[in-house]
This record gives C-alpha cells, sequence and structure tokens, in this order.
C-alpha cells in the first residue's frame, strides 16, 4: 500500500486545516488508519486512528475536541480535519495504514505502511 499525504500548509493560531491521505496499490480499506505527528527534535505523536470500517475512532489527548479523522465510503483517502488550531499543532503530520491490533493502535509500531508527510505550521 502506497500512501500520499497532503494539505499541509501555514494557518493562523484559531485556524482550520484538512488533511488527505490518498492511498493506492493494496487494499487500503482493509486497514486501520492513522494519523501521526513529528516535531522538530520530539517524538513522534499519536494524533487519531480509525478502523477499516470507519466504526471507531480514537483520538489522543491533546486534539480530542479540535480534530476528526474519517474516511470515505470507498476506503481509499482518509481526512483530518483539524480545527482550532495551535501553535503546538506545528509539525509534519503522518498517515499511516495497519491492521489495527488494540494494544498497538496508538503507536508508530502499530502501523505497515506510512506516507511521506506533510508539513502544517500554526503561526501565533
Amino acid at each position: 500500500v502506497q500512501l500520499q499525504a497532503s494539505g499541509g500548509g501555514l494557518v493562523q493560531a484559531g485556524g482550520s486545516l484538512r488533511l488527505s491521505c490518498a492511498a493506492s496499490g493494496g487494499t487500503f480499506s482493509d486497514y486501520t488508519m492513522g494519523w501521526f505527528r513529528q516535531a522538530p527534535g520530539k517524538e513522534r505523536e499519536f494524533v487519531a486512528t480509525i478502523r477499516a470500517n470507519g466504526g471507531y475512532t480514537y483520538y489522543g489527548d491533546s486534539v480530542k475536541g479540535r480534530f476528526t479523522i474519517s474516511r470515505d465510503k470507498a476506503r481509499t483517502t482518509g481526512y483530518l480535519q483539524m480545527n482550532i488550531l495551535k501553535p503546538e499543532d506545528t509539525a509534519v503530520y503522518f498517515c499511516a495504514a495497519g491492521r489495527g491490533i488494540l494494544s498497538t493502535i496508538t503507536t508508530p509500531r502499530g502501523y505497515l505502511y506510512w506516507g511521506q508527510g506533510t508539513l502544517v505550521t500554526v503561526s501565533s
């Protein structure tokens, strides 16, 4: 599975962005999708995840209530709607696909395939 993340950019604090993750070359629809982010000098951080059937979502504490993860009905594209953005949301955002094993669903090692990342910069 190849993943291509897009939609990053520069936005002012309080603004919104929508990231997309386009999948090709495999059965993305069978995989749990996750979003992670990595700020300079920091470890990769879990942001959100959604099951293959879209019936279960889970968010990191720092984005709960502000971000929404989703995937289209064909389950070939995933999204991350980011609202009320804060400067601390500045990072490279990565989409990933994995088997959705519950014990690792919030960790990078729980995902097999990764996109290249898209930069989100939030100015104060």
